[in-house]
């Protein structure tokens, strides 16, 4: 977590409601913001006025959210939405009953259509004490290398995450990528330093894509009674698993057939 500095202090409450308006927003969502989401507080503008640093083209503003939970979980529906109308990176902080996590993905404008915006997957942070020290923001000199050096500890956070395969969800704001390592414990090898931001987000979909493929193999597994197929699929998840092996380690998911 960051220590944002006075002077980009914002701290303005955001209507639900306002967030309907410039998202869309269908009755499922509007429920999901009712159940999930007590308040948003638009916390701090992280700008060329507040920060005295240039913005870039791709990055004018960074926008620093804090959202007050009802439960400890939050769906990723919600966030999208918040991201869809506010045309800014946002960095979005969630609390719950004095425990509070980091959560953003990286968002772009789109190439060819500069009204829309591009977001990849939600990286995330463990719950921590809202009382709990907070780093000040890294030096950069201008709003993008900021902007990845936020991300960055998301990005690493994300890749030590660790859990059980047949375990529930970490967070339902985001499917963490994991793959077993020679613990039996399931985790991401951190992105290769050489990489580009873009990749090792790139990286991290990727992962997040096969894992969820193994986890679609281990419920077929699961369901299938035949000996003959269950050992046709537990081949199948073999590779799977190698192949995951291949990502963690920057190479190309290539089969093993």
């Amino acid at each position: 977590m960051f220590d944002y500095p006075r002077q980009a202090y914002f701290g303005r409450v955001v209507p639900k409601r306002k967030i309907y308006e410039h998202a869309a927003a269908s009755t499922a969502l509007k429920k999901l913001f009712v159940h999930q989401v007590d308040q948003i507080i638009w916390a701090f503008k992280l700008s060329p006025e507040t920060l005295n640093i240039s913005a870039t083209k791709t990055v004018s503003e960074i926008q620093i959210f804090r959202i007050a939970l009802k439960g400890p979980q939050l769906d990723q529906r919600v966030l999208q939405a918040i991201d869809r109308a506010i045309p800014f990176p946002i960095l979005f902080e969630l609390s719950y009953r004095g425990q509070t996590k980091l959560v953003a993905a990286y968002k772009r404008p789109h190439e060819t259509d500069s009204t829309r915006w591009v977001l990849s997957l939600y990286f995330e942070m463990d719950w921590q004490p809202e009382d709990a020290p907070r780093q000040p923001l890294p030096v950069a000199l201008n709003l993008s290398v900021l902007y990845e050096q936020l991300l960055i500890p998301l990005i690493k956070a994300e890749s030590a995450a660790t859990g059980d395969q047949d375990a529930g969800p970490q967070s339902a704001t985001t499917a963490a990528p994991h793959a077993k390592d020679a613990t039996g414990r399931y985790a991401v090898n951190r992105p290769a330093p050489t990489l580009t931001l873009e990749q090792q987000i790139a990286l991290a979909e990727a992962i997040a894509a096969k894992q969820k493929e193994i986890d679609r193999i281990h419920a077929r597994l699961k369901r299938e009674k035949q000996f003959n197929k269950r050992v046709a699929i537990n081949t199948e998840l073999r590779e799977a698993k190698q192949q995951l092996a291949r990502l963690q380690a920057g190479q190309p998911a290539t089969s093993n057939r």
